[in-house]
């Protein structure tokens, strides 16, 4: 009763409160003096000034008045529509002075007066939110001659973009990059952001795409990835343009490409050749390695998988910074839609080879607890690798859409690759005490040459069925994977006594091969049912069968010198076949400017796998339960809010249940435990977009949070030889995981300078057992930043950076916390000069403090530039002269943390060279193309 009566006090004070400040009123008369007309039924509407949210409207009386009254104190903006004239805005304020504002006689001009007279130049809002697509303007940036879409995406709210062209848009990776909402060679988005011209682009779209059955039903399945859609003008469908790119430079730095685009309506042709040192691979491989091909016995989504799973097969086959890379890649792109558009293809061919030579060096600290005497326990590390890894990779997809009828559509995805890896790599290490005594040393050889086939067919069809709403769609995918894999590994381990006296030796020299091929088919139909016009019912069911094997023998040297002994506690053969049944129903709400979905999927798994050396046969069955929810609110066209729940379980995998035995790092060794129970995760999510046009202000955020209930973590022992062992366990705790990032960005019109922040924050607790004590490991790290940008026809620049500041701490009593601070900076800018002559430069700066762990600074400061001349009137010639890495700093650096270890990598990459090119650019395109 207290909490009733204090509620309607409150409730009655704030209403008298309102009702006391909204006595403010305007007023005034509309007419066309032209026609001496009196302008009955105009809309008469009241926009805040910050951010154009509508106040109230109304109509024009028949005497052509208005009064709109019960106002309150603040900025405003006056609107009057009538069709077939111009509408007419006027700002205004009230306040304690001017309660009332009469505006007296407001004359309408038709708009064909209008446009016979004065050239009317109106700007299109810059950015649209429509649901969960945020939509750019390109017309409302500024895009110079022969620039790039990277060069436009630069300039958007929000989005980022590295130096080797990897784009992250608010907060998230993008993963995907179209053309008009086509794949445009599939997996590598620079392809389209570093060769299509922005001056052909009418807008960019910035979404998470989904999966296709959730695009069709419109109920989400959980599937997303972060997506970029270049939308084309219409009058930029018809003709050619390309790009030729050749330079060499200093200490045998070389790199070049070519890239040529036909475009004629729907259909397109490109073809595209790269090659060079410089780490511009241009390989987007991304989806190469499907089904765990580059090792481990792997669980996901109820479907375990049998591939390498060590040293042997570590390098997945792509340039990540580390070495310097050889590149050699080309590819070719079609596609084209015939019969009104009810039959389409687009087919991509990708060929290339890449080879990468370097070194890393690490330093470990791993922290242990009081041993039974009380005595802390530190254990310091350093490891050093030398590596000269090469892959060839060739490829081959289609995509072909039928529209079968006007009810029925049939989708058929089918892709081949062919793939060849050598890796060569030795490593050389050494542990210590904490008072600097030796523990042990090892050496390492490892080279393994690999053959992959993969084969994808993928088919989806839907159905749109007589009642509006009730949907049928059907998924039918088979993938097969085959591996093939031979290599030696060659390592010496020596362990010392605490008086630094050789106590024991540990020789290995073995010869491995391993094959290993998987099948599975699996299939998926899904049925929505309308309830009422709001509400629908989506049913799902699923079938997947999965049969692989996997046969890995290792052979010691005989006194021959072949290696023809089989070693049966390092060789395995396994046979793996498993049934997964899954079935599932989602409510779909859609009211007004509300989407809301919940519901859950079930699979029932049926898991068998057979030792064929040792005859033991391993079952399994589980089920998997996956709930979800999530809620979606369009406030309006340039704003949205959502907010979503999923939940899934991870079931352990084999490595973790029965793992297949590997020597090829012998300090550390990972033994089973069939005793494991599944673990649940959760997560929540929430995301908000908003854009305010008069003050063009972008505002973005996007939060998640997850813990795990029942979670598998590892047990680890470790013994005063530096021997490491490892086991999965169920703990009785909650591990948590958040993530959180925000930006806004505003363009200050006075000065026309956009002004943007940017705020960022990730965070973990994992728990684990050290020796058999609990240990708690927190992670947390948040950074801040300013960006300050400006863009004109002469010149363009854009400043940004601000601190970070990373805390890593253990629970261990002899562990130290790893806290420290960081400060990030970028900076670029473009200068036209006289005689078409262009200045450019772009920096990066980085500075990692000490920590407890690591005794000193990192600080880098990365300067890259070029001075260009172009030539003709186009401007589609130049001669450049740059500098990568102006003052040679440029050495690869990251920290990390790892449940009771502290980690710090540096390795060799890409320093200073000078190098000349020459660029041309070509392009004839304009009209439309015929139909």
């Amino acid at each position: 009763m207290k909490l009733a009566a204090l509620t309607l006090l409150l409730f009655l004070s704030v209403t008298l409160s309102f009702s006391q400040d909204n006595s403010y009123l305007i007023k005034g008369k509309v007419v066309d003096t032209a026609a001496s007309y009196t302008m009955v039924n105009s809309t008469v509407t009241i926009l805040n000034q910050k951010d154009s949210t509508l106040v109230k409207f109304s109509r024009v009386a028949q005497d052509g008045t208005f009064q709109v009254n019960n106002l309150r104190s603040g900025k405003f903006i006056l609107l009057i529509t009538y069709p077939g004239y111009a509408d007419y805005a006027e700002q205004f304020s009230l306040d304690s002075l001017k309660r009332e504002k009469d505006f007296n006689s407001i004359n309408l001009v038709l708009k064909s007066t209008l446009l016979e007279n004065v050239i009317i130049q109106g700007k299109v809002a810059a950015i649209k939110i429509k649901g969960d697509t945020t939509e750019f303007n390109a017309g409302s940036y500024n895009i110079q001659p022969n620039s790039k879409v990277e060069d436009l995406l630069k300039q958007l709210p929000g989005m980022q973009i590295d130096k080797d062209g990897n784009i992250t848009a608010q907060g998230k990776a993008v993963k995907k990059v179209l053309v008009d909402g086509e794949e445009f060679f599939g997996d590598d988005p620079t392809l389209v952001t570093k060769n299509i011209r922005a001056d052909m682009v009418d807008k960019v779209q910035l979404y998470d795409k989904k999966s296709d059955e959730a695009a069709f039903t419109g109920v989400d399945d959980g599937v997303e990835n972060k997506t970029i859609n270049i939308k084309l003008k219409e009058d930029k469908k018809n003709g050619y343009f390309g790009k030729v790119d050749l330079g060499a430079g200093t200490d045998k730095f070389y790199q070049g490409q070519a890239m040529i685009n036909i475009f004629k309506g729907k259909q397109r042709i490109s073809g595209y050749g790269i090659f060079g040192n410089t780490g511009q691979t241009g390989l987007g491989w991304e989806d190469g390695d499907k089904y765990g091909s580059s090792g481990g016995t792997q669980f996901e989504d109820g479907v375990y998988y049998i591939g390498g799973g060590d040293d042997l097969g570590g390098w997945n086959g792509r340039y990540d910074g580390r070495g310097i890379p050889s590149t050699k890649t080309g590819g070719l792109h079609f596609e084209d839609k015939w019969n009104k558009d009810k039959f389409g293809l687009n087919t991509n061919y990708k060929i290339g080879s890449l080879g990468v030579k370097g070194s890393s060096s690490n330093l470990t600290q791993n922290i242990l607890p009081q041993d039974a005497n009380g005595v802390l326990r530190t254990i310091n590390s350093a490891s050093a690798q030398q590596f000269d890894n090469s892959t060839f990779r060739q490829k081959l997809d289609a995509t072909l859409n039928f529209q079968l009828d006007s009810t029925s559509t049939l989708k058929l995805i089918i892709d081949g690759t062919q793939k060849e890896t050598k890796t060569r790599e030795d490593f050389a290490s050494f542990s210590s005490r904490a008072d600097s005594s030796l523990i042990n040393t090892g050496d390492r050889q490892v080279t393994n040459d690999a053959d992959q086939n993969l084969f994808n067919i993928n088919a989806f069809y839907t159905k749109k069925l007589k009642k509006k709403g009730r949907t049928l769609s059907a998924t039918l995918t088979q993938s097969l994977n085959q591996n093939k894999s031979n290599g030696f590994l060659n390592s010496k381990n020596e362990f010392f006594n605490e008086a630094e006296q050789l106590d024991s030796m540990r020789n290995i020299d073995q010869s491995k091969t391993n094959n290993s091929l998987s099948s599975i088919l699996s299939s998926r139909i899904t049925y929505t049912e309308p309830i009422s016009k709001a509400t629908s019912v989506v049913f799902n069911y699923g079938l997947n069968l999965n049969n692989s094997t996997s046969d890995k023998k290792s052979f010691n040297k005989s006194g021959t010198g072949l290696y023809d002994q089989l070693d049966t506690l390092f060789s395995n053969n396994f046979k793996l076949n498993q049934l997964t049944n899954q079935g599932g129903a989602t409510v779909n709400i859609k009211k007004e400017k509300a989407t809301i979905n919940f519901g859950t999927n079930v699979s029932a798994v049926q898991f068998r796998q057979l030792d064929l050396y040792r005859n033991r046969k391993f079952d399994r069955n589980f089920i998997n339960w996956n709930p979800n929810a999530s809620y979606r609110y369009r406030f309006s066209q340039q704003k949205s809010l959502s907010i979503s729940y999923y939940g899934y379980n991870t079931q352990p995998s084999i490595s973790q249940i029965q793992p297949i035995r590997e020597n090829t790092d012998p300090l550390n060794i990972t033994i089973g435990n069939p005793d494991l129970n599944p673990s649940f995760n959760n997560r929540v999510s929430m995301g908000y977009n908003s854009y305010k046009i008069l003050t063009d202000q972008y505002i973005y955020f996007y939060g998640s949070y997850s813990f795990i209930n029942n979670p598998i973590t590892n047990t680890t022992f470790t013994d005063a030889a530096g021997n490491n062992t490892y086991q999965a366990i169920n703990l009785n705790e909650t591990p948590t995981n958040f993530y959180f990032n925000g930006s806004t960005s505003r363009k200050i019109k006075a000065i026309e300078l956009s002004v943007g922040l940017d705020v960022s924050a990730n965070g973990s607790k994992n728990f684990s057992m050290i020796n058999g004590v609990l240990a708690t490991t927190r992670s947390n790290n948040y950074s801040t930043g300013l960006s300050i940008s400006q863009n004109k026809d002469k010149y363009d620049f854009r400043i940004s950076g601000g601190p970070s500041y990373n805390d890593s701490r253990s629970s261990l009593p002899s562990s130290t916390n790893n806290q420290g601070w960081g400060a990030t900076g970028n900076a670029s800018f473009n200068v036209k000069l006289p005689g078409k002559v262009q200045i450019s430069s772009d920096g990066q700066y980085k500075f990692t403090a000490k920590t407890q762990t690591f005794n000193q600074d990192f600080e880098r400061i990365i300067i890259n530039a070029f001075i260009a001349k172009k030539f003709f009137k186009a401007e589609n010639l130049q001669i450049r002269i740059a500098v990568n890495d102006l003052l040679n700093q440029n050495v690869g650096f990251d920290r990390s943390s790892s449940n009771n270890m502290f980690i710090e990598n540096r390795y060799t990459t890409i320093q200073r060279y000078f190098m000349g090119s020459i660029i041309w650019d070509f392009n004839k395109m304009g009209g439309t193309a015929k139909k």
